[in-house]
């Protein structure tokens, strides 16, 4: 039987392209690309993950040593989208906290034409009269 360590390390490079594709789409707020690379890179990992022995071995076997460094990156770059992502979601959800109509909350600062906070009132100004 051939040594898969090579085969997996090209399959961890693929992932690690795949992640940086994501980043990429993250970036851009491409939602379409990043759901098209989803089950790409499912199917990569479990690839890898049928390929790969323990990570126990890795640690003992030289000839694994490049697809380990090559996971390692992997991880960070999947750590990295996931910080992203996270503050993308943060940003909407305050969007949609600042938009939503609370009876506590009746008014909200926002920004004028030229650039100036400026309070806005919930009331339609109809309820007023």
């Amino acid at each position: 039987m051939t040594d898969p360590a090579p085969f997996a390390t090209e399959l961890a490079r693929q992932l690690e392209q795949m992640l940086e594709q994501e980043f990429d789409a993250l970036r851009k707020q491409d939602i379409d690309q990043f759901e098209q690379l989803q089950p790409v890179k499912t199917e990569l990992i479990a690839e890898i993950t049928r390929l790969a022995p323990a990570a126990a071995d890795i640690q003992a076997l030289p000839e694994w040593q490049d697809f380990r460094a090559t996971m390692l990156a992997c991880r960070d770059a999947h750590r990295r989208n996931a910080v992203l992502m996270e503050r993308k979601l943060e940003a909407i959800r305050g969007t949609l906290q600042s938009l939503r109509v609370d009876g506590a909350a009746s008014s909200v600062e926002v920004y004028d034409r030229l650039g100036h906070i400026s309070r806005f009132s919930r009331h339609s100004g109809y309820s007023d009269a």
